[in-house]
């Protein structure tokens, strides 16, 4: 039986619903040494600011039970390095580009955004969720009203898609996306990491100089999975669906439970192979289930 891998968000077609999440894959091009970048249905950049960041100091990445703890604080080259010297290698792969900006002001926003409407990325990622830096898209991701007034200020000067990154970190993941949506988001990703803290028991201080920092891994993906459940079922634009996922089930449940397409973030830093895996695997696991089109189970969950 023929499997048909291809996923349609908006008006852009996906060979497969299996990207790389932003900040595990650096640029592709570190990655590419080890498989082709062809066999996926997309990439996402590292966060990218307006200004170069030197991130957080040391240390920044602490493991945890079933997970890791990072505080890396998008350390990047800022964009106008970005687009001088790494995109055009970046929207080279043959698969769907997508860059995620980070800004401390609505204004680094539009300027970021403007900026790559004239490069050959297909998709911009605005990251309003980043749980490990002391300013900026934590403050608009965290309130409907700061959603609102980065996204739509952005709409009015791309031509672009627009995909909004969400915190898990609020009081309403719904409300937040209904926001993103209202606001002119083509679609929604979600989740970015949970705050959480790691205790060295001889200092008795944080592991982390930044004290807290952004949980991913095994240890979200229950909690992720049913956030992106609520989100599916409350906004009419696609969801992309992220937290835990480290092999093909993972990714598949997240698509039954009402992601278009999936985004892997730390498998990538435990197997290089991850999303190579995964897409092999997935084929492989439709085959068993009888399923010929994976856009097919995309929201197929039945709740009781």
């Amino acid at each position: 039986m023929g499997v048909d891998l291809k996923v349609k968000i908006g008006d852009i077609v996906f060979k497969n619903p299996i990207i790389p999440a932003s900040g595990t894959f650096g640029f592709g091009k570190e990655i590419s040494q080890y498989y082709d970048l062809a066999i996926l249905g997309g990439i996402v950049s590292k966060g990218i600011t307006r200004f170069p960041r030197k991130g957080n100091p040391p240390v920044r990445i602490a493991e945890t039970s079933s997970g890791m703890l990072n505080s890396i604080g998008l350390q990047n080259i800022g964009i106008e390095k970005f687009i001088k010297e790494e995109i055009s290698s970046f929207t080279s792969f043959d698969c769907v580009s997508i860059i995620n900006i980070a800004g401390g002001t609505i204004e680094e926003y539009i300027e970021m955004t403007e900026f790559l409407q004239n490069t050959n990325c297909d998709i911009i990622e605005l990251n309003l969720s980043c749980p490990n830096v002391k300013e900026g898209c934590m403050a608009f991701g965290s309130s409907i009203k700061g959603i609102e007034s980065v996204v739509s200020a952005t709409r009015k000067v791309s031509k672009k898609p627009l995909w909004v990154k969400l915190t898990p970190n609020t009081t309403s993941i719904t409300d937040t996306a209904k926001a993103a949506e209202n606001a002119g988001a083509d679609a929604v990703s979600l989740v970015n990491t949970f705050l959480g803290l790691a205790i060295d028991l001889q200092s008795r201080r944080p592991i982390l100089r930044n004290n807290y920092g952004g949980l991913s891994g095994p240890a979200i993906k229950p909690i992720a999975l049913r956030m992106v459940n609520e989100v599916y079922r409350s906004v009419s634009i696609p969801v992309i669906g992220m937290g835990g996922i480290m092999n093909a089930q993972d990714a598949l449940e997240f698509i039954i439970a009402g992601a278009s397409a999936v985004q892997i973030g730390t498998a990538n830093l435990v197997n290089p192979y991850a999303c190579n895996d995964i897409v092999k695997d997935i084929e492989k696991s439709l085959i068993e289930m009888g399923v010929s089109n994976i856009a097919s189970l995309t929201g197929a969950l039945k709740l009781w």
